[in-house]
């Protein structure tokens, strides 16, 4: 682990916003209400709950969400456009996300217009959205593809309209840890306003890049739980919480024995299953069956442990199959109260892997205490 920094990091979960983007994915009203309460409940900061753009019923239950009485600060999102604003100002969220396409390939050919006109936009809705009592951040969408010289002009005329904070998006996930770390160390010697560091996973690399933003001097994280999102997802919520505590001794404030649940709850509403490998949340990663490693584990657990899985409350399960060792068959056979001589290890063994090898899962209890009483006589333990 490094040496424990005092960063000034705020997890942003952003599952009711980007993570419903996820193609196919629409929680219901009430699925987003209780989704929220979780989060709230988890000790997430802050969270995204929508986009007002979408109409009436959805600025209904955004509103719904804010006057909840959540304790976490809420977002609403919306486009540089005076009817989102309109809009957004309907939700009482505590901050207006307003987001404006920021690569030239983007103002081009998705604006249809040219730098001039965004960085009017920018001065002209952050100003309105001021003058409307509204606190507002300003999202730098596809910033990983900017011109520099441009996204921090874009950032001056957003913090000298009145913006707090400005969102830095990698849009399409091409960034690398090495690169974003050097893209917002130049940003946070430029503006003094808040950054947050908004990571999509298209390379795998939403978790690093998102570390990395945060160790160039980014102040909030934009994540989701379990990783949802537009094409690959985004940075996953369980992952930045879990790798800012253990990499770097930050707390986020965020009960991390509420992952699994909450991991599960998203992904009934999203009828999205979570990998049973899945880090941090997935039913298999604090699942052990090598010989080797469940023999290590049993004589004490830092041998392959990176952290203890009571922090999200949950414990270590011995599975036997193909690749158990004597001391796994040993921990299994005495948890269940059976006896196992050495001489009648190797056949169990033996048995146990043609079971695990045919059936293709772990023998339960049942299963194995068959094996067990059927191994006996050919150890020559019983007449």
């Amino acid at each position: 682990m490094h040496d424990p920094v005092a960063w000034p990091v705020t997890v942003n979960d952003t599952t009711l916003r980007d993570g419903e983007q996820t193609a196919g994915v629409a929680f219901t009203d009430e699925e987003k209400l209780q989704i929220a309460r979780a989060l709230d409940d988890a000790g997430v900061p802050e969270m995204e709950v929508g986009i007002a753009a979408m109409g009436d019923a959805e600025v209904a239950v955004i509103r719904a969400i804010t006057r909840s009485g959540l304790r976490a600060r809420t977002m609403v999102w919306a486009r540089m456009s005076e009817i989102d604003l309109r809009l957004a100002a309907r939700c009482d969220a505590d901050l207006v996300h307003l987001a404006v396409p920021v690569s030239d390939i983007q103002i081009t050919h998705k604006l249809r217009q040219g730098r001039e006109a965004v960085l009017a936009m920018v001065k002209r809705c952050v100003a309105a959205a001021r003058d409307a009592g509204l606190t507002p951040s300003v999202g730098l969408e596809d910033a990983s593809r900017a011109c520099p010289d441009f996204l921090l002009r874009v950032v001056e005329t957003a913090q000298r309209a009145g913006a707090v904070r400005v969102r830095y998006a990698d849009t399409l996930g091409l960034l690398d840890p090495f690169t974003t770390r050097d893209r917002i160390a130049s940003l946070r010697s430029e503006c003094d306003l808040e950054i947050e560091i908004h990571a999509h996973n298209d390379l795998g690399l939403a978790t690093a890049n998102t570390l990395a933003a945060l160790h160039a001097g980014a102040t909030h994280a934009s994540v989701t739980v379990n990783g949802l999102g537009e094409r690959a997802g985004n940075a996953p919520l369980e992952e930045v919480v879990m790798a800012l505590r253990h990499l770097y001794g930050v707390e986020t404030g965020v009960d991390t024995r509420t992952l699994p649940a909450l991991s599960q709850r998203v992904a009934g509403a999203a009828c999205r299953p979570v990998a049973a490998n899945k880090c941090i949340v997935g039913e298999a990663v604090f699942s052990h069956e090598s010989g080797i490693h469940v023999d290590g584990l049993l004589k004490d657990r830092r041998n392959y442990e990176t952290f203890d899985p009571a922090e999200v409350g949950r414990e270590h399960r011995l599975v036997l199959g193909k690749h158990s060792g004597a001391a796994g068959v040993r921990a299994a056979c005495q948890r269940l109260g059976l006896p196992l001589p050495d001489e009648a290890v190797p056949l169990l063994l033996e048995r146990i892997r043609a079971h695990a090898t045919a059936i293709k899962r772990a023998p339960s209890d049942d299963q194995l205490e068959r094996l067990y009483i059927g191994v006996l006589p050919l150890a020559g333990l019983v007449n």
